[in-house]
């Protein structure tokens, strides 16, 4: 079959997916295929005989064959577009070289017009400059022609040609205030015959000028002419640098004029009322006060605007304005607020400056947003005169700089205040107001201590004697310390005085009048610290770490010396006085624990609020730090001295209640009488004793300090029992109650927490059993456990106390090698050595009693120096 008639055969759906429009979109063999094939498979289904091939390879080799045709007009096409882009490459290869070589010669031409424009430039600008000089000397040339004719007119005192200008008008006005400023330089200069009477002709004229535009400018003023009133400044502004202008306009300023007329402030009676108690806040603000810096805010708003219109050097003219506000107005109202303080009290004048203080500062700072631009000349000629134009004004009027309303400001404010603040003024108040307060606070405690001291030498004497000299002492420039004046205070307002002698008709005091507080110390750190706010906020910033070391000087006077320092010296001086028949009282416990309380308050206080505050000084910091560890020391001392006292005290009462052993209570002759008995007596007053104390001392103290205080009783305690077991005889029934004393003894101890008394009193017990092991094996016994580490010879005492010891003590001692009578030169050594078994059982401390116990009796010390520890230490770097 021929290729025409394969393609005549095709159907005209199977032509349609031939075409080469078909292709140009997106292809997919496998649907193009389904497409020319639909229809056969459709009759090859329906044809019920077998597969035949034929129809479909028919169809594919004529669509083929079409297929064949299309790709061979598509390479044709193709052929002949890619020779026709080829010749459009070329043409367009060939216009852009021409083009490029156009624009090339252009650039170029454009380079050499541009560099003969600069040389044209060149030559213009020096033409200009060259003009511009030669016209500036030609101004100067006419003007001194002109300051020559005028100077001329002057000396034969005419005026007529300057009167005509001056009657021409603004600009006429203008022209004459610079030749009459130039006139009077002139005339000051000029030395000639009649140079003189030309001088007094122009001062003259010059001031008739004066007069007449100050009128002038009263009367725009008062008709509300801001045009004319801005042309009489500028006018005077040129003639004389407008001070005279400036003072004309403030003075007749309806503010000052109404602040003048009503100098009365409003009472405020609350205020008054709150400024003198201490426990009030400090009140933040004053009603006239209030309303005084809300006219001036409202007040420079509105002259802002005003002044920045008509005066040509607005800057300058509000300083002048806010200049007389600080010292007229706020000035005036500040100076009877604060005599009005002043006779109230210390604390309300300090109140009332540091108020006045802190309103001022937020008025400067809302009047810092009101800086107003500086003059400034539109060209260089009048840059030159209006320099000229100012030589000769007051230092007030010099032209101001961007900062130059907010400069007066600040300096305005720190003027306010130096009459109050320089020095050591404000120091010494906020001092002695510091130590009227703190004194009249402690009247009571310090005259209950005075009294309850009286007739003692004691350190609250060496106290008293302190204060009065250093009330007495005086600085090198003749004024008083600020320490002196915190003890004189003291002294005055605490009823303390050199005689000691009560005044008549005094009310009687109580007891809780001397009792230690933390509420009174936490008022009294709150006083401190509002000194301190005000110590910041009106000290310069270079003072304030030296001020604030001079008020924790005053804190620790009151808090340290006069009233903790003074409770703790009454409180050891009591327990010196104590009668040893009765039993003593365990409330100085009570005031260890105010005082580590108090101190800790004190030390959160002092490193929080006031170290911080001296960061800026190095060396003040380490004073402070040195001084303040200092008063905690002492504290300290005081408190372990009392609680040394503390100890001895209950260690007699102790000691006491021993000797009321009865010498048959543990060798008794009633057996039955003696087992109905639980304890001894001795021994339950001492029990209950000692649960009384460690009850006490756990609720005053805590961490080591009652660990070392607990453990000091039980070391004390111990030793008696050891000297207290050496003068009773026990027999076998008496050795039962003798051990269930020490038994007793060692529970009531072991409820003290204290693990350095857990094997003392292991060891009491032990040494009591020796009473109730039987003589065969006592041998073994006294050489086990924690009696294995004694020197028998120091046993033998409290062994030859046994009712059987005279059966078979010279065996024992036979087989122990020591001698019957005890005197023997070892014997004798040891007894020397030891003395006691008590002092043995120290030098023993640290080995290992017995075995499997591998800790030894830790080492306390005999008193309490540097044992009693408040935690809050402060640092030191």
């Amino acid at each position: 079959m021929s290729g025409p008639h394969k393609l005549l055969s095709l159907e005209p759906s199977i032509e349609e997916h031939l075409q080469l429009s078909e292709f140009k979109e997106k292809f997919d063999v496998t649907d193009f295929v389904s497409a020319v094939s639909e229809k056969l498979i459709t009759q090859s289904k329906a044809d019920n005989g077998p597969f035949d091939p034929k129809p479909f390879i028919r169809t594919f080799e004529a669509a083929v064959d079409k297929l064949i045709a299309v790709r061979k007009d598509v390479q044709a096409k193709t052929e002949q577009m890619e020779k026709s882009v080829r010749v459009a490459e070329r043409e367009y290869s060939k216009k852009m070289t021409d083009l490029n070589r156009g624009f090339e010669n252009v650039g170029f031409s454009f380079t050499g017009m541009e560099s003969r424009l600069n040389q044209v430039s060149s030559t213009a600008v020096r033409i200009g400059e060259q003009l511009e000089t030669v016209h500036l000397e030609r101004q100067r040339a006419q003007a001194a022609y002109d300051i020559i004719d005028f100077y001329n007119q002057l000396s034969r005192g005419d005026t007529a040609r300057l009167d005509t200008m001056r009657k021409e008008g603004r600009a006429g006005r203008r022209q004459v205030a610079i030749i009459l400023r130039r006139l009077n330089t002139v005339a000051k200069e000029v030395d000639l015959p009649s140079a003189d009477k030309t001088r007094e002709n122009i001062e003259k004229y010059c001031e008739k000028f004066e007069k007449e535009m100050l009128n002038l400018f009263d009367r725009c003023y008062r008709k509300g002419d801001p045009k004319m009133m801005h042309h009489c400044a500028q006018t005077l502004l040129e003639f004389n640098g407008g001070a005279s202008c400036v003072q004309v306009y403030v003075n007749q300023h309806d503010f000052f004029i109404n602040n003048v007329r009503d100098l009365k402030t409003r009472d405020d009676n609350i205020l008054w009322d709150l400024l003198p108690n201490p426990d009030a806040s400090p009140p933040k603000s004053e009603l006239g006060l209030t309303e005084l810096f809300a006219e001036i805010r409202a007040t420079v708003e509105t002259e802002a605007q005003i002044v920045k219109a008509v005066f040509p050097n607005p800057s300058v003219v509000m300083q002048v304005f806010l200049q007389r506000v600080f010292a007229q107005s706020i000035q005036q109202h500040m100076e009877q607020l604060l005599h009005r303080g002043t006779a109230i009290s210390d604390l309300a004048y300090l109140r009332v400056l540091q108020l006045v203080h802190i309103q001022a500062s937020t008025l400067v700072e809302d009047l810092k947003t009101y800086e107003l631009p500086h003059v400034s000349p539109r060209t260089p000629y009048e840059a030159t005169e209006f320099r000229r134009s100012l030589s000769g004004s007051t230092g007030t009027m010099a032209p101001g700089t961007s900062a130059a309303v907010s400069t007066m400001l600040e300096t305005a404010m720190e003027e306010l205040f130096v009459p109050y603040t320089e020095g050591q003024r404000y120091l010494e108040r906020e001092s002695k107001s510091l130590g009227t307060l703190y004194s009249s606070l402690l009247t009571n405690f310090t005259k209950f201590h005075e009294r309850t001291q009286r007739g003692k030498s004691s350190m609250f004497d060496r106290m008293v004697n302190q204060l009065s000299a250093a009330a007495a002492t005086t600085s090198t420039s003749g004024g008083s310390t600020t320490s002196a004046q915190a003890a004189a205070a003291l002294m005055r307002f605490g009823g303390i005085n050199t005689g000691n002698q009560d005044r008549a008709g005094e009310e009687p005091l109580r007891e809780g009048d001397g009792l230690l507080s933390v509420d009174v110390a936490e008022q009294m750190l709150k006083w401190h610290a509002e000194a301190i706010g005000r110590c910041v906020e009106l000290s310069l910033a270079n003072d304030v770490a030296k001020n604030t070391f001079a008020l924790l000087r005053v804190l620790a006077e009151a808090i340290g010396s006069a009233y903790v320092g003074a409770a703790l010296d009454t409180a050891q001086m009591r327990l010196e006085g104590v009668d040893a028949k009765i039993e003593p009282a365990l409330q100085p416990l009570t005031i260890l624990k105010l005082v580590d309380l108090i101190c800790h308050l004190w030390q959160q206080y002092v490193n929080t609020a006031l170290f911080p505050l001296a960061s800026s000084s190095v060396t003040i910091r380490r004073e402070m730090v040195v001084f303040n560890n200092q008063t905690v020391s002492r504290l300290e001392g005081g408190a372990n001295q009392l609680l040394q006292r503390i100890t001895d005290v209950i260690v007699q009462w102790l000691s006491v209640q021993l000797t009321k052993q009865k010498r048959n209570d543990f060798n008794p002759r009633d057996d039955d009488l003696s087992f109905a008995r639980v304890n001894t007596d001795p021994c339950i007053l001492c029990c209950e004793f000692l649960e009384k104390i460690r009850d006490a001392a756990k609720q005053s103290l805590s961490g080591k300090n009652l660990e070392v205080f607990l453990t000091e009783i039980g070391i004390a305690f111990h030793s008696a029992l050891l000297e207290h077991l050496r003068k009773f005889p026990v027999s076998a029934t008496g050795g039962l109650m003798l051990a269930k004393d020490l038994k007793s003894y060692q529970d009531t101890i072991s409820t003290f927490g204290a693990p350095a008394l857990h094997e003392r009193f292991e060891f009491i017990r032990q040494l009591g059993n020796v009473f109730l092991v039987r003589p065969e094996i006592l041998k073994s016994y006294i050489t086990e456990n924690y009696l294995g580490r004694i020197d028998a010879s120091l046993l033998k005492p409290y062994l030859a106390l046994r009712s059987d010891w005279g059966q078979f003590g010279k065996m024992f001692n036979d087989a122990q090698g020591i001698p019957e009578d005890g005197s023997g030169v070892e014997g004798r050594g040891l007894k020397d050595r030891f003395g006691r078994l008590s002092i043995m059982m120290k030098d023993l401390e640290g080995l290992k009693l017995g075995e499997g116990i591998a800790r030894g009796i830790p080492t306390i010390s005999t008193n309490f120096g540097g044992g009693f520890s408040i935690p809050t230490r402060p640092f030191g770097n």
